[in-house]
């Protein structure tokens, strides 16, 4: 049973913020305590101002979409979306997919997620050549518990092996979830994304 089940159907919230609280309080100079992979990225990622909602099945993902379309009143709006086999799987849900960087939100794979920081690794199979800074300030990402790695560098590794004849060039980090209020010339050229991650369980 993954820790996600674990997390989410067995240990009460109060039993996990105690869990998350402990952790917090230790002592910088205590020694680093060594979390499994997933309990790493999740603490991370929330650390992060990540919001991720775990998904059991196929079923799930497209629940917890229609929420996030509902919440945040994106029905009927523009997504930009790069990802042909994403438009087809998420086709009827009144959205509009295109490419422009004008729309609601931004909705993409990712090529790994890295436990060690929290963080999301893409890359232009995901973003082509855009820049962060150029795309929508809110993010959806479907990702997988099988796509979960230690380390920027075992993510760098796997892409390299995935795509031994033509290495996917843009490969950046998304690790900053905290949608900036105001713009001003302190965040000129900040990558922070308002950003809903959906993760599967296909362990």
């Amino acid at each position: 049973m993954s820790l996600f089940r674990r997390l989410f159907f067995s240990k009460s919230k109060s039993d996990q913020k105690n869990k998350e609280r402990h952790i917090d309080n230790r002592s910088k100079y205590m020694p680093e305590i060594d979390l499994p992979i997933d309990e790493s990225f999740m603490m991370n990622f929330k650390k992060n101002g990540g919001k991720f909602l775990y998904c059991d099945n196929d079923n799930e993902v497209s629940d917890s979409f229609d929420k996030i379309l509902l919440e945040n009143d994106w029905y009927e709006k523009d997504v930009c979306c790069f990802d042909t086999t994403l438009e087809q799987k998420f086709s009827g849900f009144n959205l509009n997919f295109v490419k422009d960087i004008s729309s609601s939100f931004f909705f993409a794979t990712c090529e790994y997620l890295i436990a060690d920081n929290g963080a999301i690794l893409i890359s232009s199979n995901q973003l082509k050549e855009k820049k962060l800074i150029e795309l929508p300030d809110n993010f959806v990402i479907l990702a997988a518990t099988s796509q979960l790695v230690k380390s920027i560098g075992e993510g760098l590794k796997g892409i390299k092996n995935k795509n031994k004849n033509s290495i996917p060039s843009n490969i950046t980090t998304i690790k900053d979830f905290e949608p900036q209020k105001e713009k001003d010339f302190l965040s000129y050229g900040s990558s922070s994304k308002n950003l809903y991650l959906l993760l599967l369980e296909d362990l």
